[in-house]
């Protein structure tokens, strides 16, 4: 964890430039667009869209190659869970069966059930880049204030702020911890057993949990001492107004939106069958 992870990034770019509603909005249609459709061309095509914004947001693969690491950890036992408690699913979906791999009754490997599985994880590999972009180029407090732009209680708002600000802290914190419990002698590096070094994790686990709970009665008694909560509405020190750019970004993400349901829905059938 030599950098922070899921933190704020200040960076000069379009994305950036975008207020925190905005891309609240379009992630909200992005992700429903993505997880209606099964159609593999279009879930290609979001794909391809969010590694552009990837690139034009200017955030480094270094700095999410870790959360991508682990995100994709997750994937693969997802798809591992999926083919051992339904392994036929992908026979049923597109009615037909091309055998790959003959394997004891039930679990035959299928073209099917490998193509059905493709596009499950296209769905998530698809959402995830949105989602990381919404986080990393996002202020926390203006996040908070587009959450109640849209709607949601400003208690709520302000709760996924003070969140999204406490990673960096904790990601400090641990960083302090560790080399604070190495300079004591303990190690956690390759060289010990796994059992030891996870034992050795404890020593540094426990303290972090209890500066956190700390940290946090001591931000609950300061929000209660200026009486947070008390009226029913607040108002936004970082709220942006929308610009020119929100607007033509919203306009953009209805048309993908609109033509993403129009094909996936077109034959009336979510999934694209290429059987």
């Amino acid at each position: 964890m030599a950098v922070n992870m899921l933190s704020f990034i200040d960076r000069e770019s379009p994305v950036h430039r975008l207020t925190g509603a905005t891309k609240l909005i379009c992630f909200l249609f992005w992700s429903t667009a993505a997880m209606l459709t099964y159609d593999t061309r279009i879930l290609l095509f979001l794909l391809f869209i969010s590694f552009f914004l990837f690139l034009v947001s200017k955030i480094k693969f270094s700095e999410i190659s870790f959360v991508l690491g682990f995100i994709l950890f997750f994937l693969f036992i997802n798809n591992v869970a999926i083919y051992i408690f339904s392994p036929q699913e992908g026979v049923g979906i597109y009615g037909s069966k091309h055998l790959l791999v003959e394997l004891p009754k039930g679990y035959e490997l299928t073209l099917e059930q490998l193509f059905y599985q493709f596009n499950l994880t296209l769905k998530y590999i698809t959402v995830i880049p949105a989602a990381l972009i919404l986080i990393l180029t996002t202020n926390p407090s203006e996040f908070a204030a587009s959450l109640n732009k849209i709607g949601i209680s400003y208690r709520i708002a302000f709760a996924v702020s003070l969140t999204l600000r406490y990673i960096p802290d904790l990601q400090r914190d641990f960083r302090n911890i560790a080399r604070s419990q190495q300079a004591r002698g303990l190690d956690m590096s390759k060289k010990e057993k796994l059992p030891a070094r996870m034992r050795n994790a404890l020593s540094i686990i426990m303290p972090l949990i209890f500066s956190s709970l700390d940290r946090i009665e001591a931000i609950s008694n300061v929000m209660e001492l200026r009486g947070f909560g008390k009226k029913d509405k607040r108002t936004w020190y970082s709220a942006r107004p929308f610009t020119k750019n929100d607007y033509l970004a919203l306009c953009l993400i209805g048309v993908i939106s609109s033509i993403s349901l129009i094909v996936t829905f077109f034959d009336g059938n979510r999934f694209y069958n290429p059987f």
